[in-house]
């Protein structure tokens, strides 16, 4: 095992006293390219050209002597770091840090970014890092080769953004560009970069806060909000009840891209919208989208807002993880069951409803869990009842999807 392991974030400033003197006594470095030529780096050290940290971790592992490991930004935020103190290489590291690339890209856009989310894209998380792109006003993401601006910007299609474009930062070849994001596929971009994606229905706080990211506290304390609170009256399907019974099954989550198909109100986007998943709300009533969007900047959270007829307005919409289906009955569960999300939820008026529901469901592999939901609301200053309602929630599971 090497006798010490110093990990040195370069941010392309001069290296400190502590950094120098790491390398000075190091017998095996390990880096990119640009960071084995440092003029620091002794002649006579071994060179381990940085690919896989893994195997460059087992390389160090095995090797007596001092080792360092150069890595670009802070190595400690979202960084090597990480993968080094894994306990199956058992090395004990010092680390030496550095402006990370996400504050130096929030630099050089001269914007703060306590407020952001920052999200790593590769190409199996790449998908998921652009769902938080949608649900965030404003995101950093570190991307990698195949998860690039240019893919950010191509899955982002129908939602407006601002990208900032930071690439090789702390290099002689630093750019920045700033561009929408329907441009970014028009280029080729050099890696690595950072991308600031921005934009949506409201600003960014201008007044700070007290937690990094979105503050979990905006808008009203509960869930299933009642009636008032999105205008008046709700659709059926669309009662505080079934609303929390619905978000319960589906359980969205950041990352997670949630279709609503009717919308109506915009009640149960908006609320999905709030815990911080992707939202895509569809309706074929104009009035109901315009509600929806209403209802979506009143809470301030982000959404795409879908006119048209299901199933045949879902073709061109990007994969859901989640799917609420409002209206449309058996012919649109259908059509979204053939995406497979991982989760549906629905609701029918009778038990026959349900039935053709669930049979669907269970041909397209689905596991169907049904409940009768019934709820009564009484007027508590006679204990009188004023409102009654009664629905089937059926909830479609795919068991060969993560849950």
């Amino acid at each position: 095992m090497a006798d010490r392991v110093t990990v040195i974030g370069w941010d392309g400033s001069p290296l400190t006293a502590a950094a120098r003197s790491a390398l000075g006594a190091a017998t095996l470095v390990a880096g990119a390219a640009h960071h084995l030529t440092l003029p620091e780096v002794p002649g006579a050290a071994e060179r381990i050209r940085l690919g896989s940290v893994a195997l460059a971790a087992r390389r160090i592992a095995g090797h007596r002597g001092s080792a360092v490991v150069i890595a670009d930004g802070d190595p400690g935020f979202f960084g090597v770091v990480r993968t080094l103190r894994a306990p199956e290489f058992g090395l004990e590291v010092e680390v030496v840090p550095a402006v990370s690339s996400v504050a130096a890209a929030f630099a050089r856009a001269g914007m703060p970014w306590d407020d952001a989310h920052v999200v790593v894209a590769h190409r199996r998380s790449l998908r998921r890092a652009v769902n938080v792109c949608r649900a965030h006003t404003k995101v950093a993401v570190l991307t990698s080769p195949g998860a690039g601006p240019a893919e950010l910007g191509l899955l982002l299609e129908g939602v407006h953004r601002t990208f900032v474009i930071c690439e090789e930062l702390g290099t002689a070849r630093e750019r920045v560009t700033i561009l929408t994001s329907d441009k970014a596929a028009d280029h080729t971009w050099r890696d690595p970069n950072v991308v600031i994606v921005i934009g949506g229905f409201v600003a960014a706080a201008e007044d700070g806060g007290w937690i990094a990211g979105r503050d979990p506290a905006t808008g009203p304390r509960g869930w299933a909000l009642p009636a008032e609170a999105y205008g008046g009256t709700l659709g059926e399907g669309e009662t505080d009840l079934l609303r929390a019974a619905q978000l319960a099954r589906l359980g969205p989550r950041p990352g997670d891209l949630v279709w609503d198909i009717g919308s109506g109100s915009g009640a149960f986007a908006t609320e999905a919208a709030r815990t911080g998943a992707a939202v895509i709300a569809v309706d074929r009533d104009l009035t109901a989208c315009t509600r929806t969007e209403d209802s979506a900047r009143r809470y301030g959270v982000q959404m795409q807002i879908v006119h048209g007829d299901a199933p045949h307005v879902l073709e061109n919409l990007p994969e859901p993880d989640v799917v609420r289906v409002g209206g449309g009955g058996a012919e649109v569960v259908s059509a979204v069951a053939d995406r497979r999300p991982q989760r549906i939820v629905t609701h029918a008026a009778t038990r026959d409803a349900a039935e053709l529901v669930g049979r669907d469901l269970t041909e397209h592999g689905y596991q169907v869990e049904c409940a009768l939901i019934q709820s009564v609301e009484l007027d508590t200053r006679a204990w009188t009842e004023t409102e009654r309602s009664v629905a089937f929630l059926l909830t479609g599971r795919l068991p060969d999807r993560n849950p």
